[in-house]
């Protein structure tokens, strides 16, 4: 599907409200169709988020992201420095069972995130770097290809933006369908998604269902927020720097 105008810049902000895949145990693998953010329903594999979550979910999340925010501070003063795939992906990977813990008819946002991850985990297999893997892709004229290892980057990117805004779950789910999936869904899909909002868990219960408590839950969701902006200005000025826009 063609793109449908140009997205607004997504403004600054995230947390760790919503994430799956490594965070799950006793994984069960099942295949299901999935409409993304480019309106293309494809067949994946997912891991059911209905088993057992695991309960320091959270702490590995704000651990990955600190040390990835030390390889971008590294960076900055060092040009062998470099964000490798292998470890973003990883991060990333423990961004998504919140997502099923959501509800199961936002289950199309976990899906999608969770493709993209794991095309980059894939991608780790042939490119050390975050900026080799996009300079193939602009070796190649394949940057804004739907599916491509560049493409996915961005979107992970800024997905990861949408989530965590404020106290509400409910507005950030809004928010990220919003801005990535509505303009590519019909008007049938776009009222079923409004009429599920008020269903989506407070944060209060999420925390319950990772057995944490509030205090401790936003202690480590602030430490994942305060390490995440460098990390994602790092991956803007990939793009930017080859001159590469990031608003599409």
């Amino acid at each position: 599907m063609a793109e449908v105008g140009e997205r607004k810049k997504l403004s600054h902000g995230l947390l760790s409200c919503f994430f799956c895949g490594h965070g799950i145990t006793k994984e069960e693998p099942v295949q299901s169709a999935v409409s993304d953010e480019d309106g293309i329903t494809t067949r994946s594999s997912r891991t059911s988020t209905a088993a057992a979550v695991d309960h320091n979910l959270l702490g590995k999340i704000a651990d990955a992201f600190k040390e990835l925010a030390e390889v971008v501070a590294a960076a900055s003063n060092n040009a062998e420095e470099a964000v490798e795939v292998a470890a973003f992906s990883r991060a990333c990977s423990f961004v998504a069972p919140l997502f099923g813990l959501v509800g199961f008819h936002f289950k199309f946002i976990e899906m999608d995130y969770v493709t993209k991850v794991n095309d980059l985990m894939e991608a780790s297999k042939s490119f050390k770097t975050l900026e080799s893997m996009v300079d193939e892709d602009v070796k190649t004229n394949t940057v804004r290809k739907q599916g491509s290892h560049s493409r996915n980057l961005l979107k992970i990117k800024q997905e990861n933006l949408c989530f965590g805004r404020g106290n509400s779950v409910r507005d950030a789910v809004s928010k990220a369908y919003t801005e990535i999936f509505h303009l590519h869904h019909g008007w049938a899909l776009r009222k079923a998604v409004s009429s599920r909002l008020h269903h989506i868990p407070t944060k209060q219960q999420l925390f319950r269902k990772l057995n944490q408590d509030e205090s401790s839950g936003r202690v480590l969701m602030q430490a994942y927020v305060t390490a995440s902006p460098a990390l994602l200005q790092y991956i803007d000025n990939i793009f930017l720097s080859r001159e590469l826009g990031i608003d599409w």
